[in-house]
């Protein structure tokens, strides 16, 4: 196995383009488990580390650019106003250890459907900046996943950074795992609310052979919302809309059955997961339209 350490970031593309079965590496957090299982043997690695840019976020008026490889503690502590979801799901990921070393594009280059990072950036409605020698393109998260760690990478492009919309509206992540600490999600569920356009966008992990959308359960709220006057009256949400969105979501679950859970259960955890952070979101929601109202 041969080593490559890029010092910056136009050194790392063209080592990319001469080897493009380099295997880049920032936190490692993901492909060293895999070498030391012997799971994986690249001919070539890539060290990134020593290319800054990947380490530094952007707060624009809309939107942040979030570098491949900032940590996820850096997201929890500078981004949960402007990127709560994925703040949430941030604190879910691994050890104090792993969060100070993994960033969102080991999540997005390993492409497994257990990626903590997934969900709150398929809700937030995120896309993935990336570049080789030939020039840079950015491609919507929804396009991204394209199998069992699989995504649409081309084999000369590395990932650069992540353009994710600033929360303009509540936004919730919810993982269930064996245990509270440095675990594989067995589910994962994350929603955002999108006053603006008035649209919920969901995102499920570990229950499909990619991170999806639950594209039927969002159509259904949308439409629940609107018809009901619920974005401007700000009532509660009915029990009846909380439960069939909650099996909508379920619905769009393919999950398998393996030693972490059943395929039934994470169908089952995915629909309470799916109403209770609907509920939490539609709270938020419900309190902040208070607050604007009484200041008005």
């Amino acid at each position: 196995m041969d080593f490559l350490r890029p010092a910056s970031w136009e050194e790392a593309l063209a080592a990319k383009a001469e080897h493009p079965a380099a295997v880049p590496i920032a936190g490692g957090t993901d492909v060293m488990v895999e070498i030391n299982f012997d799971h994986r043997r690249p001919e070539y690695l890539m060290d990134l580390n020593r290319v800054g840019d990947l380490y530094e976020w952007e707060v624009g008026e809309d939107s942040v650019r979030l570098g491949a490889s900032v940590p996820y503690s850096k997201i929890m502590e500078h981004l949960r106003t402007e990127l709560p979801g994925l703040a949430l799901a941030s604190h879910t990921v691994a050890s104090p250890q792993i969060r100070n070393r993994g960033g969102v594009g080991g999540n997005l280059g390993t492409a497994s459907p257990a990626g903590d990072a997934h969900p709150a950036l398929l809700a937030a409605g995120a896309e993935v900046e990336v570049e080789s020698v030939r020039g840079s393109r950015r491609i919507p998260i929804d396009a991204f996943y394209t199998g069992v760690k699989r995504n649409a990478l081309a084999p000369d492009e590395l990932i650069r950074a992540v353009h994710v919309k600033k929360a303009e509206g509540p936004q919730q992540y919810s993982k269930v795992g064996t245990r509270n600490a440095m675990v594989i999600a067995v589910c994962a569920f994350g929603l955002a609310l999108h006053p603006g356009t008035r649209t919920v966008r969901t995102g499920i992990g570990s229950a499909a052979p990619t991170p999806v959308r639950a594209r039927a359960a969002e159509e259904f709220l949308n439409a629940a919302l609107e018809e009901g006057g619920f974005w401007d009256n700000g009532k509660i949400i009915t029990p009846s809309v909380a439960k069939r969105f909650a099996d909508l979501c379920a619905g769009a679950c393919n999950p398998i059955d393996d030693v972490r859970g059943t395929a039934g259960y994470r169908r089952h955890a995915v629909g309470v997961m799916a109403r209770r952070t609907l509920t939490w979101t539609w709270e938020s929601y419900r309190g902040a339209r208070r607050i604007t109202e009484g200041a008005a």
